[in-house]
């Protein structure tokens, strides 16, 4: 196939809306503006929330409480099956490590392990948190976890 043999799928290119060319083409008169006033004249829009000058409800409503969303720490997710199923000549894991191996993004650096699977290799694990029962499988094979 060739650039120039490319074809869009049927129902792909649409027929540009004509308005304002008469009742008969459906769009007519106001253009499918409606009628008269603000929201038909051109680049008239009012923001979302606005009510024509009377005090929007979201500034009538009291603002109480805390919003964690701004300091929240989150955290990339591998299991220890993940860590087993790394290469044969990988030791020692960090975020560097798992980020090489595709299991993170680069951009993250903190990491958590999660005990899901089972792992059989001699590992020392760098990351931010780990679950108890991570934790636990980790050492029980041999391994090291170690929170950084």
């Amino acid at each position: 196939m060739k650039l120039h043999e490319l074809k869009n799928v049927p129902g792909a290119v649409h027929r540009k809306k004509r308005v304002g060319c008469g009742e008969g083409g459906g769009h007519g008169k106001t253009s499918g503006k409606g009628g008269k006033g603000q929201t038909a004249r051109s680049g008239g829009s009012i923001r979302p929330g606005f009510e024509g000058g009377q005090m929007p409800l979201y500034r009538k409503l009291p603002h109480r409480g805390f919003n964690n969303f701004n300091h929240r720490v989150s955290y990339a997710v591998v299991n220890v099956s993940d860590l087993a199923s790394l290469d044969a000549s990988v030791t020692e894991v960090n975020a560097a490590v798992l980020a090489a191996q595709g299991l993170i993004r680069a951009d993250e650096t903190s990491v958590k392990i999660l005990g899901d699977g089972e792992i059989s290799r001699v590992l020392k694990v760098t990351a931010a948190k780990f679950s108890g029962a991570a934790k636990a499988k980790i050492e029980k094979a041999g391994g090291q976890a170690i929170v950084a």
